[in-house]
């Protein structure tokens, strides 16, 4: 049995207000907000008495999701926030834009930081990765026009 598609991308955040304005800002559609909580959460997460609240986001393709969770309880147990690119486990969410340089000034207005700097990838991507809401590491990446 293959995969199905993928549903989404979970991240865990303390702000998700903040967070969702960000992730609006760079397109993504709020497509719901709920607490989530009961045995059923319990037992998919193996956290007891477990009471989160999340925002699902969609992509405007409609193809992909973002998950935004804010632990009540229990409380958040690590923080990888500000890991650096070469960490282990969790490290980016990288996102297709139209312009890269529009996305960085409208997302800095956000608090969004730029983490080294734009760089082209042969004549295919212009790529960077900045720190969003809370540090979150997320790469942008344009397609540059190919002439046919």
């Amino acid at each position: 049995m293959t995969v199905k598609r993928m549903d989404n991308m979970g991240i865990v955040v303390e702000d998700i207000d903040a967070a969702i304005e960000f992730f609006s800002e760079l397109g993504l559609e709020l497509i719901g907000r709920a607490p989530v909580e009961g045995d059923w959460a319990d037992g998919v997460t193996g956290l007891r008495n477990m009471r989160v609240e999340i925002a699902m986001m969609r992509t405007p393709d409609g193809h992909s999701r973002l998950e935004i969770s804010r632990f009540l309880a229990p409380p958040v147990v690590a923080d990888h926030r500000r890991t650096p690119v070469n960490a282990l486990g969790y490290l980016r969410i990288m996102f297709t834009v139209e312009d890269i340089d529009d996305t960085l000034a409208r997302l800095g207005k956000r608090g969004a930081e730029l983490v080294g700097k734009v760089v082209q990838y042969e004549d295919t991507y212009r790529l960077c990765y900045i720190r969003g809401p809370e540090g979150i590491l997320i790469g942008l990446a344009q397609e540059l026009a190919h002439d046919a």
